[in-house]
């Protein structure tokens, strides 16, 4: 049964330039930057964050949790129609474009196993490892390509908040299933049920590897933003422990995740995971080649100067890929 999720609001007429956001996805909507006359007439909360950039058109203090928070709430309604975006204190507040050019670049690897179509609608199935208390994939992800997604993570309370943003918008619910991985030391296992088949796994681990490297992080983040060392040690995008550092950072997360995928890899056309840093990939490489993995690919992605990438994988041959293309005839 298709969605009956709210629909994107209509794209605005033409306003004044505004500085866009160079390396994005062609087909990612914020790719021309920020419309804040737009966004404040959709979203009026965000009007009291609104300052006067260096460029002289508007902006937000990007140091500011409540002023990013707003412009990623006003984002996601006007973008994407999603209503009721909160989040509990202290929860990490994606930056909503460079989430979205992961899902587009996904599309992307999709569309390649399909004669260069983009499979679309409820019936590709998508597992995102870590939902979040935002859910932000899953939000993106649908409104853009009406996929569906299975959301999972170890935090009762990230699951709680994501449930209450779905309850929100009518219909969610039907395409987007959130489930509680009950084992802090498995990704896949206890969340996918036997036989269970998905299109796509995505994942943003956690990119430090201990709570010292990522104080360490947040103070970088903070001098950058010109806060001196004294400002509030908090992220400007927030986050909680097991958001921001895991055991081994994102590339020992990623080989966990590259060792529970060989037992899955019949049920699953492209594992893949966002890796921040360059110096992450050698390990993680060599962890797929020991595991047998059939393909590799690297993905780069760049927002500005911000360079990153991430890594997909599959166990299936190129004759099991082409016969998966079956599930998505007739959507």
């Amino acid at each position: 049964m298709r969605s009956r999720a709210p629909k994107p609001a209509p794209k605005p007429a033409p306003g004044p330039p505004r500085p866009a956001k160079p390396g994005l996805h062609p087909r990612n909507r914020h790719a021309g930057g920020y419309d804040f006359p737009q966004l404040v007439k959709v979203s009026p909360d965000l009007a009291p964050f609104v300052v006067r950039a260096i460029h002289g058109g508007p902006s937000i203090d990007f140091a500011d949790p409540a002023a990013v928070k707003a412009l990623n709430r006003a984002l996601l309604l006007q973008a994407y129609g999603v209503r009721g975006w909160e989040l509990p204190p202290g929860y990490l507040c994606p930056p909503v474009p460079g989430r979205a050019d992961y899902l587009h670049h996904l599309a992307d690897l999709l569309a390649a196993s399909n004669g260069g179509a983009i499979p679309r609608g409820p019936g590709v199935r998508v597992l995102d490892v870590g939902v979040g208390a935002n859910a932000i994939y899953p939000l993106v992800g649908h409104g853009e390509y009406g996929w569906s997604f299975v959301g999972s993570d170890i935090d009762a309370a990230a699951l709680a908040s994501a449930a209450r943003i779905l309850a929100a918008n009518p219909g969610l619910e039907t395409v987007i299933t959130l489930r509680r991985q009950p084992d802090r030391g498995s990704i896949f296992a206890g969340v996918l049920d036997p036989g269970e088949r998905f299109d796509l796994t995505l994942c943003n681990p956690p990119f430090h590897g201990s709570l010292r490297e990522a104080r360490e992080g947040t103070q970088r983040k903070w001098r950058n933003l010109g806060r001196g060392a004294s400002a509030k040690p908090l992220l400007n995008f927030g986050g909680q422990g097991v958001e921001l550092w895991c055991e081994g950072g994102e590339a020992g997360f990623a080989r966990r995740m590259v060792a529970e995928s060989q037992a899955l890899g019949t049920q699953v056309l492209w594992f893949t995971t966002l890796l921040s840093s360059s110096a992450s990939l050698p390990a993680v490489h060599r962890a797929l080649r020991q595991a047998g993995a059939e393909e590799i690919r690297i993905v780069p992605m760049a927002q500005g100067q911000k360079q990153s990438r991430f890594v997909a994988w599959t166990f299936l041959p190129r004759e099991a890929r082409e016969a998966w293309r079956s599930r998505w005839e007739g959507l």
